[in-house]
């Protein structure tokens, strides 16, 4: 098994990824997420295995493609409070919504909060990731990822909850402390990886486009060495909160990122 390059766009230069909170989320929630895309950045975390480290992995797609790896950085954060399309989305909702952020070298990502619901959510998907009308290189591109802890965290946000239909193995502590926001922060990586290596759908995947496995959706449920199916790997435990994860992060944040499928190696690479 292997990615193919379809010569297509691959996000590169600075990139601003802006955050347009749907719905209610409180400061520490943000703050997840916010510290998650800071940590994506070499450079800011000593200890591995690292987010940044973890991110690089993704360097290999850009070989020998002439198309320089892109820089990823916290951009601008909209509230959305006041649900303006409403507690009930349509698939065709959720690009408007990102269009209220930069419409140029960005990632806007739709936050949903767990009282809102998506079209397709829980039945089909945890998130998506799309690109703005115009030219392929001038279009923005968004992010969409729900809040599954009231509606299906057993699909949404596996392994933080028991999962609804697998093995049964007891759920793993989350590192920040909610099973709803540790499992976005799972989706929201790989919905990342995919957006910068297959932004407007031809770029790297495997499968048909409509349906394509990508960097990260390649290598489901994997997450440590030794993952088999209700098994998400052998990963870090803190001995304090006896939380699972298996990179470190900014503000001595601790994140569980999902394994990415590495070209030279032809299979899933996890860090640990």
């Amino acid at each position: 098994m292997n990615l193919t390059y379809h010569n297509g766009a691959l996000l590169t230069g600075s990139i601003g990824v802006n955050f347009i909170w749907y719905g209610n989320f409180t400061a520490s929630q943000k703050s997840v997420f916010t510290d998650f895309i800071n940590s994506l950045s070499d450079g800011y975390v000593k200890k591995e295995p690292s987010v940044a480290t973890w991110w690089k992995t993704l360097n290999k797609y850009y070989d020998n493609t002439g198309i320089s790896f892109p820089t990823l950085t916290l951009g601008k954060q909209i509230d959305d409070n006041s649900y303006s399309h409403g507690d009930s989305l349509n698939i065709s909702d959720i690009l408007p919504i990102a269009s209220s952020g930069p419409q140029q070298n960005a990632i806007n990502v739709v936050m949903t909060s767990a009282d809102v619901g998506v079209e397709g959510f829980c039945i089909s998907r945890c998130g998506l990731h799309g690109s703005g009308p115009g030219s392929s290189q001038n279009r923005f591109t968004y992010i969409w990822v729900g809040n599954s802890s009231t509606q299906c965290p057993g699909q949404c946000a596996w392994p933080f909850s028991q999962i609804d239909d697998g093995p049964s193995t007891a759920p793993l502590v989350p590192p920040n402390g909610e099973v709803g926001t540790d499992g976005m922060v799972v989706n929201l990586a790989s919905l990342l990886a995919g957006t910068c290596t297959n932004p407007n759908g031809d770029g790297y995947f495997q499968g048909e486009p409509e349906t394509p496995l990508e960097a990260a959706t390649a290598c489901p449920g994997i997450y440590g060495k030794r993952a088999f199916p209700g098994y998400a790997g052998d990963l870090l435990i803190d001995p304090a909160t006896n939380a699972s994860y298996n990179a470190y992060g900014v503000n001595n944040t601790q994140f569980l990122v999902p394994a990415l499928f590495d070209l030279t190696m032809f299979g899933c690479a996890t860090t640990v």
